[in-house]
Order: C-alpha cells, then structure tokens, then sequence
C-alpha cells in the first residue's frame, strides 16, 4: 500500500483514539490516560511480538529503550496539550519537532525555508489562541505541552528510524513501549486501584491504546524500513488536516478561518521539505 495511504490510516485511527482520551480525562486526567494508552499498547505489542524470542545486542536494547522513553513522553506531554486547545491546532503547533528534524537533515533553501513558513504559521495559531475564548492560564498550559511534545517527536523521529534500520523494528517497538510504561509508573501507578476493577474504563484505555499507539506506530515502523527520515516528516503533513477533521467532527471543535490559515502554512512548510529528498 503507498506511503499517504497507510498515513491516512494511521492518522484517523491515531486522532479518534485522542477523540476517545479526551472523553477521560475528566476521571483519571490527560497525563494518567496517556500513561495507560502506553501500558496497554505495551501489553498488546508484547503478546503479540514475544520479544524475548529475538536475540539483542546492548546497542538495539538501548536504542529501542531511548525510542521508547521518548514516545512515552511525547504522548504524555502532547494530551495535555489536547486537554487546554483544539484537537487540530495542537497538532499543528506539535509539528514543529518534524519540520526542524527535515530542515536540519536537509541542505536546500526549501527545508530552510520550510522553518520560516512553519515559524509563522505557529506563531499565527499560538496568537489566536492567546486571543481567544481560552483561559489565558489554559491557554498557556497547552502551548507549553505541544512545543514539549514537538520536541519529543523530533527524538521519536530519529530513535525511530535507527530502531526500524537496525532491523528490530516491530519487536522494538515493543521493547521501547515496555520500556516507556516502565519509566514513568512511578508517576502514575497509583491509579492501578481505580482503574483494573473498572472493566467500562478498562475497555475504553484499551481501545485508545490500540486506536492510538497499536496500529498508528506499527504502520510507522512499516514505512520507515521503506523512506528517509525527512520523507517520513513531510508525510506526516497529512496528520494536521486529518486532526482537525476528527476534532471538528467528533468533538465540535470547528476551527476558525485564522486557525485554518495557520494550519495550511504549517502543512505546507512540511511539504516544502519533500522536494529532492529520500
């Protein structure tokens, strides 16, 4: 199946599994609900991929066990971002990891470019937030989690491609799942006691995981054995617009004309990048 096709895919299923989150965070908040997506999904991935069949070096150990740390906490940071602004314009802001990973592996005008067009298009998002209808307090709170978030997914970016190129791939993610649940329980493992014996719950962390890290990081693993690390980031140009539809149509969160102009320069400093690269 061609690459935009299966970042389609991932993208629907990613953004309706964060449909799902925000549903929760009411009763167990964002950083919580996030942690149990990444267990979940770790259990899943796990028991499907026995790991432990493969022999690793130390070098893919750690490197899957960074990818993972540095996937859990992108999840982390980025719902609580969704849980202070709009499903779409978080997504937007948090692309900001993914272009300057393409602009700085790359060596034309376009990738150097592409950082002023994003640069501008966040800066426009972030205002009309700031201006909005938004507690000033929550508004900040979100811009400070997705620009973390963006962060983070520069690392996962990068992790991920050395991950997929040595050949462990899928068994590491799974490792580097286990690994990102392991790391940060000490935060978040009290809430074992209210959620196991809520199965409602339960059902409902189960199908974020799977909505949400199952399918949308296995289908990375499969394209990033197939492109470069900046051809990955410019499809990912697709996910913005994928979220903004979810957002809108799941959680009412219709964008204003402002936002759209701010999510197409975003988009389209990614694309940007795409030109010559492999």
């Amino acid at each position: 199946m061609p690459a935009p096709l299966l970042f389609v895919a991932s993208g629907l299923t990613l953004y309706l599994g964060a449909a799902v989150a925000v549903g929760l965070f009411d009763t167990l908040g964002a950083p919580t609900v996030s942690w149990w997506r990444i267990v979940l999904a770790a259990v899943v991935l796990v028991a499907w991929r026995r790991p432990w069949r493969r022999r690793w070096t130390r070098q893919e150990l750690v490197g899957a066990g960074l990818f993972g740390v540095a996937l859990a906490a992108m999840n982390i940071v980025f719902y609580v971002g969704i849980d202070h602004l709009p499903l779409g314009v978080a997504v937007a802001i948090e692309f900001t990891g993914p272009i300057a990973v393409a602009a700085i592996t790359g060596r034309g005008w376009r990738e150097r470019g592409a950082i002023v067009v994003a640069a501008a298009g966040v800066i426009l998002l972030a205002g009309v937030t700031l201006e909005g209808d938004l507690a000033r307090s929550d508004a900040l709170v979100g811009l400070v989690a997705v620009l973390a978030a963006a962060a983070c997914w520069a690392g996962y970016i990068v992790l991920g491609k050395r991950v997929a190129g040595g050949g462990a791939g899928i068994d590491g993610l799974a490792v580097g799942m286990a690994t990102g649940a392991v790391v940060f329980a000490p935060f978040f493992a009290g809430s074992v006691t209210t959620v196991v014996p809520d199965l409602r719950l339960l059902g409902f962390l189960l199908v974020v995981a799977v909505c949400s890290s199952v399918v949308p990081y296995v289908l990375d693993q499969v394209v990033l054995r197939r492109i470069g690390t900046a051809t990955f980031a410019v499809l990912l140009a697709l996910l913005p617009a994928t979220a903004t539809v979810v957002g809108a149509v799941v959680l009412g969160q219709l964008p204003s004309w402002p936002e759209i102009v701010g999510l197409v320069l975003v988009s389209g400093a990614i694309a940007m990048t795409a030109t010559g690269r492999e």
